[in-house]
């Protein structure tokens, strides 16, 4: 009897000093690791998702730009405020050979303090300038 009784009272007692001292040391080692982990695929989240906003952004500007087939206002800059404050855009054009314009556009953000991009491009056909359309004179 005198052995059962042992084994009852051991099971009740509950952990130990060292017990508690070795899973304090246990997970003061694992939750810093578990947390940067935690961090670093949120800010990877983050930055996809900007990215992905800001190429949208990019394509609907360059889009809209190329509607319009006014090649003075091809070059600019602006905001997408009020609807997407966070970020800015600035367009160019750069003359490339055989008759074609190489339009570019450029998002702009700041992310944790550093300024981040992406950049769309296309090259489209000179297109005439107010002064230069053609005047559509009848043939004689």
């Amino acid at each position: 009897m005198r052995g059962r009784s042992l084994r009852q009272r051991a099971a009740r007692r509950g952990l130990s000093l060292i017990e508690v001292l070795a899973t304090l040391v246990l997970v003061g080692i694992v939750l810093p690791a578990a947390m940067k982990g935690v961090t670093l695929s949120l800010r990877a989240a983050s930055l996809a998702r900007h990215q992905q906003e800001a190429s949208q952004l990019a394509e609907m500007r360059l889009n809209e730009v190329l509607a319009l087939e006014d090649s003075s206002i091809l070059a600019g800059s602006g905001s997408f405020a009020p609807d997407w404050p966070d970020y800015n855009w600035q367009s160019q054009t750069y003359t490339a050979d055989f008759g074609l314009t190489e339009v570019e556009v450029r998002v702009t953000w700041l992310e944790r303090g550093i300024e981040r991009s992406v950049t769309l491009s296309t090259l489209v056909y000179d297109m005439p300038t107010p002064q230069e359309e053609p005047s559509e004179e009848e043939p004689e």
